[in-house]
């Protein structure tokens, strides 16, 4: 039976390295160390599901093995691939020395020497006296085959390479997926995970979230800053903007030396904390000077 893990701890090791998870998120991350099991993080982009994963690695002490999924992400960007120049090279060393066999060559080509390890591989063979954490960023980018392929390795963190064998983790490392929900994953993938929604966070922990991880900020920016960022979550918009956005645009406000929400000055920066033009003009539009007024009388 495991260890149990204190989520208070976690939680107050989390916050440490500016990360402030609510209490069921760091359940979660609790259960899954605990556990030894995958942790499944849903949410909008921008919710801070990578930054969970990230912050879990230094309160862990564990090195961070990321693998960004994209669409058409295949085995040989994800777990291995073949040197082919260094066995190109070496089968040139061969003929040049006359030692050519090109039975023995063909097996040799295909040894351990030439294998590049991708990030699923280097997790799977670590040696490390910390389990890593294997971030599989954004999973719902890669297509159904690439996630049916996850399914042994999530299953008994094992993967079959022809040309050598079956590889086994000697020990586990932690592993986080992520996904922004842009597709439904596969029930057999969930099955293997623990499983957690981040949503977008309220008014009052967006702000200590804002103070964590914007040092010096004024406090009547920060709060009118985030008190402006959940109205516009409110806003019938093609993107509505993450705690991701909140953070940059304080940053933005702060590097020109606002402490407090001017319309001229959200005017001009609305690129840091919206991305789309439609967004930016419906806000500016019909919106902008209420928000603003709204957020300064908060």
């Amino acid at each position: 039976m495991a260890d149990p893990v204190s989520i208070d701890a976690l939680t107050a090791e989390l916050a440490e390295q500016a990360y402030l998870a609510d209490r069921g998120l760091a359940t979660v991350l609790a259960l899954s160390l605990a556990l030894s099991k995958p942790v499944l993080l849903e949410g909008e982009a921008g919710v801070g599901k990578t930054e969970a994963a990230k912050a879990l690695a230094l309160v862990t002490g564990g090195r961070l093995i990321r693998l960004q999924c994209y669409e058409g992400i295949d085995v040989a960007h994800a777990l291995y691939d073949w040197n082919h120049a260094r066995q190109l090279l070496y089968i040139r060393t061969l003929e040049a020395s006359a030692a050519l066999d090109p039975g023995r060559t063909l097996h040799d080509l295909f040894g351990r020497e030439f294998l590049e390890r991708r990030p699923l591989l280097e997790a799977i063979e670590h040696t490390d006296p910390v389990p890593p954490v294997l971030l599989i960023d954004e999973i719902d980018r890669a297509d159904d085959e690439f996630e049916a392929f996850l399914l042994e390795l999530l299953s008994d963190f094992q993967v079959t390479i022809p040309e050598i064998g079956t590889v086994r983790a000697a020990s586990r490392p932690r592993v986080v997926l992520t996904s922004n929900r842009t597709r439904d994953l596969h029930d057999a993938l969930k099955r293997r995970c623990l499983y957690h929604w981040i949503g977008h966070p309220d008014t009052e922990r967006e702000i200590a979230i804002v103070r964590a991880r914007v040092p010096g900020v004024p406090e009547r920016l920060a709060v009118q800053a985030a008190a402006f960022v959940a109205s516009l979550r409110e806003l019938d918009l093609a993107k509505v903007p993450g705690v991701a956005e909140t953070i940059d645009w304080i940053q933005a406000l702060v590097a020109l030396g606002e402490s407090e929400l001017d319309a001229g000055v959200v005017d001009s920066t609305l690129g840091s904390v919206l991305k789309h033009h439609e967004d930016i003009e419906l806000v500016r539009d019909g919106h902008l000077s209420r928000l603003v007024a709204q957020a300064r009388e908060g």
